[in-house]
Order: C-alpha cells, then structure tokens, then sequence
C-alpha cells in the first residue's frame, strides 16, 4: 500500500468504485466512538463517507464489516494515480474543498501534511489515541503533528524491503534458483551489480536485470542511517555521501546495460512483470501483492529472496487521515480505526501482502507461517517480519517526494543518454536549491 516513487512513475491506472456500506451510529473498530463528536450523523441519517486511495488497498471486504455497525452509512471509495492523488490532496487541503473523508497519505508525504494540523481532524478526539500502544513507535510518531500534541494519522502497513526474483529468467542465465542461494548473490549492493554483469552476458532474451534505477535509488538511500533530511529537517542529500553513492551505483548499472529502463507502475512495467522484462526488483512487502495484481498470469515463476545491503529499510506505508472538509468526523474516525484495526492489518497482509504496522502480529502464527503460493511458495511471513524487526526508521522530511522526484529524474536522463552521471547528478542538486 506504501507506494512512494519518483516523479516519472505512474502507479495502478485511475479506477473508481463505490462500495455501500452501513452505518448508524456505533463504533466499528478498536477505539473510535469515544470523545467528541460533533458533526456526527444523527441514527436514522443517511450519509457518505468518501475515501481516496492511489490503488486498490483491498478494502473492500473491510467495508461490508463496517456496515454491520453503521447500516446507514455510503462508502465511495475513489482512486487516483499516486502522483495525481497527494498533488491533488495538497491543492485540496490549501484551498479548502475537494478532499475525501477519509485520505491516503503515503510515507513519503506524510511530512508534507503532519505540520497543517489545522486542516485534519484530531483523531485523539474520536478516542484514537489509546491505539497507541499497538503500534511500532516511530510509525505512530509519524501521524502525529508537528508538536506532537494532535494524532492526524493512522498507519495502515510499513514497508519492510525484500527482492523479488523471476526463477524462470534466473534458471535461463545460469543462476542458482533457491531463494537462500539467491541471497548469497548479493550482500551487498555492490554484489548485487556484479551478478547483474552475469545475467546481461547470458544474453537471456528479452530481459533485463531490474526493471529500473528509481525503486532501486531509494531503496539503497532508506537503509542508510540518515536519508534526504537530517532530525532538524535540514535537507541535506546534496552532501550525504551515502545519498551519492547509491545514485553513483545505479548510474554505474545503467551503464552496465542492466535497467529496462520501465518506470515501476506504468502501463509499460506492468507488461513487463506479464512478459519477463527483467529478472529481479525491489520488493516491499506491498509490492507482493502488486505484482499478483499488475501480472496474475505469473503465479510460479517468482521468488523472494533477501534484499541487498543486510536488510533494513522501509519503502512505502500509508496512513490514514480525516481532513477537515469533511462533515462526518465521527464516522469518518470510526472507519479509520477499523480498517487500520489489529484483525484488519492481519488481512490485509495475507490478502495483499501489506505488512501491519503493529507489531504484536509479526509474532502471530498467520503471519509468521504464512506462505505466498504466487511467489513459489515463499514464506513471505517470516522474510518481511524478519525485515521489520530489523528495519532502522529513518527520518523523512516535509518534501522528500519532490528529492527523490529530482533524483529519479536524473537517473532517467542517464538511461535516456541525454546526460552524463556526472551531469546528471549537477543538475539533480541545482534541482534541490528550488525545493528548499
């Protein structure tokens, strides 16, 4: 459900759909009901609650539980591309109309929304604020404002990072298979480029090493101790010597002829996960359930095997969020609370492959023993469980979508022949000085 990308990726095409769902009066999930409850909908009222998503977050049978507790409540649920939906969400939130009920912020732009407390509903309010115990600390931290006093947002899952791998292109370039021989390939990132180089000389046609250098970029910046920003949200990439070294590296594999150069999400990389473009990608535990989604004809022919650079690192999660546009806060809390509840993450892992940001279930047997069929059977409970228990949070500064917007954009000039690394990167801090 995290799906943070630079600025030239186009996720899930644009969907809508409408759900009905019940509701009167009542709280549906683990703590909402309690506190304020101003604009809420008198029992026998009939009104809609509108959430918007950037992909499908697998909601929908989340949505028929609501309706037991509240029998008199519409759910229209509308989609958007990830780009469209957090530059739209921004110009609703400074205009002051627009805006769903209930709002999908993505981990890369919860930063951007956190500091305007004014303009969301306080979920402490709506009794939320006894969900904290439930939660990995620095996922929580999170949601809340800038001075830590208002709770603005619930997690729904965290990234936790694992490389996905395609055995039949693997077994066609000579490559072991098993999923531990795998992530003996590559301990490194630097190792990691090296079996790229075998895979391109085994000439396997049609296909790449990775699908290309943005996802990758991101991945290798979120497992180092500071990112974009440090705590003081000083923006700081232009001199992190660790953000130069993973844009340095994804310029030596393009160059190395390993990207299919294929933004991740666009109509062009969905055909490439169906037709075997490339052979292994950057995979959050969200992105399971992407790939089954963008290429279902797949099922058998991928594997998961331990991400490069000894594990760490978190690529994407969400939070839900209520702004103040909306007339129903009481209900629109209630649905927050439940479809970000302890039963709710526990589906919505084994459904979709979100990895819940509550971490009494990393422990919890559906989990722990689950095993993906789609992905030969890996046991994906225990690789993305083992990789939350050793993710390090990092801090995300209030723009750090538009950083790696800047970033992936020079990567992609790279791929495209139209600038040197050396340029490229020049370009990509000058870039930096109008965001700031």
């Amino acid at each position: 459900m995290g799906k943070f990308r630079p600025g030239m990726v186009t996720p899930l095409l644009a969907a809508v759909l409408a759900v009905s769902v019940t509701a009167c009066g009542g709280g549906g999930g683990d703590g909402a009901g309690a506190g304020a409850s101003s604009g809420a909908a008198q029992p026998a009222e009939k009104i809609k609650l509108t959430v918007a998503l950037f992909s499908d977050f697998h909601f929908a049978p989340l949505y028929e539980e609501f309706k037991k507790t509240h029998p008199n409540v519409e759910i229209i649920e509308r989609r958007s591309q990830f780009n469209d939906h957090h530059k739209n969400l921004t110009t609703q939130v400074a205009t002051g109309s627009g805006a769903a009920d209930v709002e999908a912020v993505e981990a890369g732009y919860i930063a951007t929304f956190t500091p305007l407390a004014d303009r969301f509903y306080d979920l402490n309010e709506y009794g939320l604020g006894k969900r904290q115990s439930d939660y990995l600390d620095w996922k929580w931290k999170q949601g809340l404002s800038a001075d830590g006093g208002k709770l603005l947002g619930l997690g729904t899952d965290v990234g936790g990072l694992a490389m996905c791998y395609r055995t039949d292109l693997f077994k066609k370039a000579g490559l072991p298979t098993d999923r531990d021989e795998v992530s003996k390939l590559w301990p490194t990132w630097e190792a990691y480029m090296e079996a790229g180089k075998k895979f391109v000389a085994a000439k396997v046609s049609g296909a790449k090493w990775f699908d290309g250098p943005g996802e990758n970029f991101r991945a290798m910046v979120d497992q180092a101790p500071v990112g974009f920003y440090d705590e003081q949200n000083n923006l700081i990439a232009a001199t992190n010597p660790d953000v130069k070294k993973a844009f340095d590296l994804n310029a030596q594999m393009i160059q190395a002829d390993e990207s299919a150069k294929l933004a991740a999400f666009s109509p062009p990389w969905n055909t490439g996960l169906t037709k075997g473009s490339f052979a292994t990608i950057i995979c959050p535990s969200w992105k399971t359930g992407s790939i089954k989604d963008a290429a279902p004809t797949t099922a058998g022919k991928w594997d998961v095997a331990a991400v490069p650079g000894g594990g760490g690192g978190n690529q994407g999660g969400t939070h839900l969020m209520a702004p103040k546009q909306g007339k129903h806060p009481k209900e629109a809390a209630e649905l927050i609370d439940l479809l970000t509840s302890k039963d709710a993450q526990l589906k919505l892992f084994t459904d979709a492959g979100a990895l819940p940001s509550i971490p009494a279930l990393y422990d919890d047997p559906t989990i722990t023993g689950f095993k993906n069929d789609f992905f030969n059977d890996a046991p994906t409970g225990k690789i993305f469980t083992d990789a939350a228990k050793a993710l390090r949070p990092q801090h995300v500064g209030p723009k750090a979508s538009d950083v790696l917007t800047a970033f992936g954009n020079a990567l992609q000039r790279i791929e495209q022949g139209k600038q040197s690394p050396q340029d490229a990167w020049a370009q990509a801090v000058k870039d930096l000085d109008r965001i700031k």
